[in-house]
C-alpha cells in the first residue's frame, strides 16, 4: 500500500523508532532497530518534531485534537488489515465514535486514504467560517446599541439579558471589537466609525515596553497594594486619572472613581494640569470625604502625580501607581472616561 509514493508504517514501528531515539541512539541505529531505513527516518523526523521534540512526549496532546497523518497511516494500515473500527479505536487509544466519523468523511471511491483524508482535513479547517454578526438582526441591533454610545463590554451584558434563551442573538464583546478594528471588509466600523466612544475606527497601537524617563520619585506600585483592593469589598479605594481636552483648548478635568460603588468625583483644574494644580485640587475635594472613604488611589505614571507624596500626607491616603501601558489596572476610571467624555456633564466631547 502506498501514502503518496512512500510505504505506509505502522504506528508501532514509529513508536519504536522514537523509542530509540529517546534512549540516545544514533538515528541510523534507531531506525535499523525499527526496521525502517534511514531515509524514513530522517522523515520522521522532520514530520513528527514540528509539534515538540518528540512524539513520545506529545502523545497525549495529539489525543486532545484531531488526528494525526500517523493515526491517520494506522487506521489505513488497520482497516487494510480487515480491523473494525472499535479495534481500531482500541490500538490508537481513541473514541470509536472517532474513527467511525474519520472513515465516513474522507472516502475516495469506497476506500479510506489517509493522505488525502489528512489534506481534507486541513482544507476543511482553513475554510472561512460565517461570522456571528453577519446575522441581520445581531447585527442590526449590535449597531444601535453602539450608537447609543455603548461599549462593547456593555452591549454584549445588555444583549444576553434581553434575549437569555436564543444563543443566536448573543455575542461576546470581544467578538465586537474584532469586528469593529480587526476584520476589515464587511465589519461594524465603517457603519459605526463615527459613534465610538472612543472616536476610532482604528485599534491604538501601544507604545513598546522600556525603560522611561522621569521615573516618579517615591512611587508605590500597584503590586504593593493591599489585597482588599481587588475584590471590591471595602469602600474607600478609588482609582484616578485625567481627561485632556483637544490640542487647540488643553482643558482638562480630573475624575476619581470609588470602585465599589462607583461614586464618580470630578476635579476642577481651571488653566491647566500640572502637578501642583492637580494636588491641590485633589486634596480639596478628598478632604471633603470622611476618613472611612479615604482609604487608597490607584493612578497610572502621569506627570500630574509629581506632588503624590504631598497628596498622601494632606489626605491620609496612599498612592498606588499601575505599571506602564497598563489602562486595564484601573478598568473602572477608565470606562467612566469613557462615558464622561460623551457626557453633557462635561458639555462636549474633549
Amino acid at each position: 500500500m502506498l501514502s503518496m509514493g512512500r510505504p505506509w508504517s505502522p504506528l508501532s514501528v514509529r513508536l519504536s523508532f522514537w523509542k530509540g531515539m529517546d534512549a540516545g541512539l544514533p538515528t541510523s541505529v534507531a531506525a535499523r532497530s525499527a526496521g525502517v531505513s534511514r531515509a524514513t527516518a530522517y522523515r520522521w523526523l522532520g514530520e513528527d518534531r514540528q509539534v515538540l521534540p518528540s512524539p513520545l512526549q506529545n502523545s497525549v496532546v495529539a489525543r486532545a485534537g484531531s488526528l494525526s497523518l500517523r493515526e491517520r497511516e494506522e487506521i489505513g494500515f488497520q482497516r487494510a488489515r480487515g480491523q473494525g473500527v472499535r479495534q481500531i479505536a482500541a490500538v490508537l487509544g481513541r473514541a470509536p465514535s472517532t474513527i467511525s466519523r474519520e472513515v465516513a468523511r474522507n472516502r475516495v471511491y469506497d476506500r479510506y486514504v489517509p493522505s488525502f483524508a489528512h489534506e481534507q482535513t486541513w482544507a476543511r479547517t482553513r475554510r472561512p467560517r460565517a461570522r456571528k454578526l453577519d446575522g441581520l438582526a445581531l447585527r442590526e441591533q449590535v449597531i444601535s446599541m453602539l450608537t447609543e454610545r455603548f461599549s462593547p463590554e456593555q452591549v454584549a451584558g445588555r444583549l444576553r439579558l434581553e434575549h437569555p434563551e436564543n444563543p443566536e442573538m448573543q455575542v461576546s464583546h470581544e467578538t465586537i471589537y474584532q469586528a469593529l478594528y480587526v476584520q476589515g471588509r464587511g465589519s461594524l466600523r465603517l457603519e459605526v466609525a463615527t459613534a465610538l466612544r472612543s472616536g476610532r475606527a482604528r485599534c491604538r497601537l501601544q507604545k513598546p515596553d522600556g525603560p522611561r524617563q522621569g521615573r516618579l520619585p517615591g512611587m508605590v506600585m500597584i503590586s504593593d497594594r493591599p489585597p482588599e483592593v481587588e475584590d471590591r469589598a471595602v469602600p474607600g479605594h478609588w482609582e484616578g486619572d485625567l481627561i485632556i481636552g483637544s490640542t487647540s483648548t488643553r482643558s482638562a478635568i480630573g475624575t476619581l472613581v470609588e470602585r465599589t460603588s462607583g461614586f464618580v468625583m470630578l476635579l476642577h483644574l481651571p488653566g491647566d494640569h500640572t502637578a501642583a494644580t492637580v494636588s491641590a485640587a485633589m486634596i480639596e475635594a478628598m478632604n471633603t470625604l470622611p476618613e472611612q472613604l479615604r482609604r487608597s488611589v490607584t493612578w497610572d505614571q502621569g506627570r500630574e502625580m509629581a506632588k503624590h507624596q504631598e497628596i498622601t500626607m494632606a489626605t491620609g491616603m496612599p498612592i498606588y501607581f499601575c505599571d506602564p501601558h497598563s489602562p486595564w489596572q484601573r478598568g473602572s476610571n477608565e470606562n467612566t472616561n469613557g462615558l464622561l467624555e460623551w457626557s453633557p456633564i462635561v458639555g462636549h466631547r474633549f
